[in-house]
């Protein structure tokens, strides 16, 4: 009977579409933010595609054994340079789908919006000893089994490799189920100050 294992795989740009799906699925603070936006790309074209289209070395997915990702991890080696290549790449090619909000965001959409356009917004000096950053996530089925651990681990290497000597994350504070994973996975908090609703994580890339 054929019994597909899930493996750790680089990510290829056919799993481009799975990528962009997870993200959704898991952006509601580990919950899925399926039909709260008008636009929901907003989330991934945020949280996952600069990362695929300008860092695609530190993307790696969870396989379903069948060729389907359901889970990945993607990161940065420089959060400072990527920010600046997100605004002279990324933003050219997709700003214009989300105009940036007249004043405070009215919604989600236009908070996304916001954010997209301002990825001088990773920057803070709190962070500055951690130059690398990283977003994770699976699906559900896929969650508590060792695959998340994996995936941190795969890019630790990767990170350390490129010359990373420490990575941080920013997380929802509400996803008290991600807390506890990255606690369990040698994460401490950071202390920033004014950090509204996220907690800001950091680890060596050493292992």
């Amino acid at each position: 009977m054929d019994n597909p294992r899930p493996t750790i795989r680089p990510y290829r740009p056919a799993d481009r579409e799975a990528v962009y799906e997870i993200c959704v699925r898991t952006a509601e603070a580990g919950g899925d933010a399926t039909g709260l936006y008008k636009n929901e790309q907003v989330l991934p074209d945020n949280f996952a595609g600069p990362y695929l289209e300008l860092e695609p070395g530190l993307a790696y997915v969870l396989d379903d054994g069948r060729g389907t990702a359901v889970g990945y991890v993607l990161g940065t080696s420089d959060t400072t340079r990527f920010a600046a290549e997100l605004r002279e790449r990324w933003l050219p090619r997709v700003g214009h789908l989300y105009p940036p909000p007249v004043g405070d965001p009215a919604d989600g959409d236009e908070l996304m919006a916001m954010l997209l356009h301002t990825p001088e917004r990773m920057i803070l000096p709190e962070l500055a000893d951690y130059p690398a950053h990283l977003h994770i996530d699976l699906l559900p089925p896929f969650q508590g089994l060792g695959f998340g651990r994996r995936l941190i681990e795969c890019l630790l290497d990767a990170l350390r490799e490129a010359g990373a000597g420490q990575v941080h994350l920013g997380m929802v504070s509400a996803n008290t189920g991600a807390r506890a994973f990255y606690d369990r996975t040698g994460f401490h908090v950071i202390p920033v100050a004014d950090p509204g609703p996220l907690t800001y994580l950091g680890r060596s890339t050493a292992r």
